[in-house]
C-alpha cells in the first residue's frame, strides 16, 4: 500500500497466502471458491496510511464501529459515489417531526426507510458504502448475498476508537445513546474487533481494515473501480 491510495479488494486461494493489490480476473476466478479473507491493519502507522481506499466495481462496503467513532463523518467526507447512511435517514425524519418527539417513538419507520433505501441501492448493481452499526449481523449476512448475487463482494471497514473517544464523539454531535445500548455495542464491537485481529471475519466477508482515529482522519476517498 502506498500513502496515497490502495487497492482493498484481494483474493487468495488457500494454496497461498494474500498478496496486497487488485489481482487479474483470472486470478480471482481461480480462487472464487476457496477465497482467503484478507485484514489489512492501518492502525498505529504514524502518518502512513493512504488517502484513499479502492474496491472493486460491484463491491458493497460496511463501515462499522462503536456509535460516535466517526462513521458518518468519514462517509461524508471521502464517499463520493452512492452510500447509504440510517444516520442521514434519522436525520430526514427528525426534520419533518416535533423536535419534543422521543426517537425511540418513530425509530421503527427510520428503520424501515432505512433498508428499504439500502435495497434500491444494492439493486442499482454499483458500489455502495454502508453505515453499520454493529449489532445486526442478519444484515451483513443479506449483504453478502446481495453482493454475490451482482459479482461483487462484501468488505468491512472497522473503526477501532476507544470509548471514551466515541463518548465525546456522540457529545460532539449532541446525539448519545443510552447507557445499556452503549454497552450492547461496546460488546458487540469487541467481539467483531477481536474476531478481525485473529483473521475470521464474519460469514461472506472477503476483507476487512483496521482504522484508527488518525487512519480515518487521513482517508479522505472510498471509492470504487470503474
Amino acid at each position: 500500500m502506498n500513502r496515497t491510495s490502495a487497492y482493498v479488494t484481494a483474493t487468495a486461494t488457500a494454496a497461498g497466502p494474500a498478496v496486497p493489490g487488485r489481482p487479474s480476473a483470472p486470478a480471482r476466478a481461480r480462487g472464487a471458491a476457496r477465497t482467503v479473507p484478507v485484514v489489512r491493519d492501518l492502525r498505529h502507522r504514524a502518518g502512513r496510511s493512504p488517502r484513499a481506499l479502492v474496491f472493486a466495481p460491484r463491491d458493497v462496503v460496511v463501515v462499522t464501529g462503536l456509535p460516535g467513532s466517526g462513521k458518518s463523518t468519514l462517509m461524508q467526507r471521502a464517499v463520493p459515489g452512492r452510500r447509504v447512511d440510517s444516520q442521514d435517514t434519522r436525520d430526514r425524519f427528525a426534520a419533518r417531526l416535533p423536535r419534543f418527539l422521543p426517537y425511540a417513538l418513530y425509530r421503527p419507520a427510520v428503520r424501515l426507510a432505512h433498508y428499504t433505501g439500502l435495497r434500491r441501492a444494492l439493486r442499482t448493481g454499483e458500489g455502495v458504502v454502508v453505515h453499520d452499526c454493529g449489532t445486526q449481523p442478519w444484515v451483513r449476512a443479506w449483504l453478502a448475498r446481495e453482493a454475490r448475487r451482482r459479482g461483487g463482494g462484501l468488505h468491512l471497514l472497522l473503526l477501532d476508537v476507544d470509548p471514551e473517544t466515541a463518548r465525546e464523539g456522540q457529545r460532539e454531535r449532541g446525539r448519545g445513546v443510552s447507557r445499556y445500548a452503549f454497552r450492547r455495542h461496546r460488546r458487540a464491537t469487541a467481539r467483531l474487533l477481536g474476531a478481525v485481529e485473529r483473521g475470521e471475519l464474519p460469514a461472506g466477508c472477503g476483507s476487512a481494515v483496521l482504522l484508527d482515529r488518525a487512519a480515518a482522519d487521513t482517508l479522505r476517498r472510498l471509492d470504487f473501480d470503474g
